[in-house]
């Protein structure tokens, strides 16, 4: 009895640790079929790695003080915007932000990586590189909201 009970914990945690990750459709799938970016505008990449360490840790992304979605594990989400300069920031115990300028036709790529905190994880954000990023988008889930998809 006492084993049965304990597989039904494990399973348990297992099942909440894997909830918490991203599960949607991935880039690889839904790449072709992704809108173009409009004249003036350039593409910015949220992306995570599939890692279970600090898996719990989700913050929201906000961009110039607007949330534009969520730090999820093995995830990814974009937005569109216009040329300009830019303040993407993740909150947990303590804020942390990265600056950057996006110029129009522009694609950015912005990692969330969970790092260890005094006494909760935090989020830190980095610029990543476009091979880089590219590489590891393909294996990413979409967590954004729902894309409108071009014209074929």
């Amino acid at each position: 009895m006492k084993r049965v009970a304990r597989m039904l914990i494990a399973g348990l945690a297992v099942s909440s640790l894997l909830a918490g990750c991203a599960s949607g459709v991935k880039h690889a799938e839904m790449a072709a079929s992704m809108p173009t970016l409009k004249p003036g505008e350039g593409r910015i990449y949220f992306l995570r790695s599939a890692s279970m360490f600090g898996a719990a840790i989700q913050p929201d992304i906000r961009l110039n003080s607007q949330v534009v979605g969520e730090s999820k594990p093995g995830g990814f989400f974009f937005v569109d915007r216009t040329a300009g300069k830019y303040v993407a920031a993740a909150s947990t115990e303590t804020e942390k932000t990265l600056s950057f300028v996006l110029d129009a036709g522009e694609t950015k790529y912005v990692r969330s990586s969970p790092s260890l905190g005094l006494m909760v994880g935090r989020v830190v954000l980095e610029l990543e590189t476009p091979e880089k990023a590219k590489e590891e988008l393909a294996s990413l889930s979409y967590t954004g909201d729902q894309v409108k998809t071009a014209a074929k």
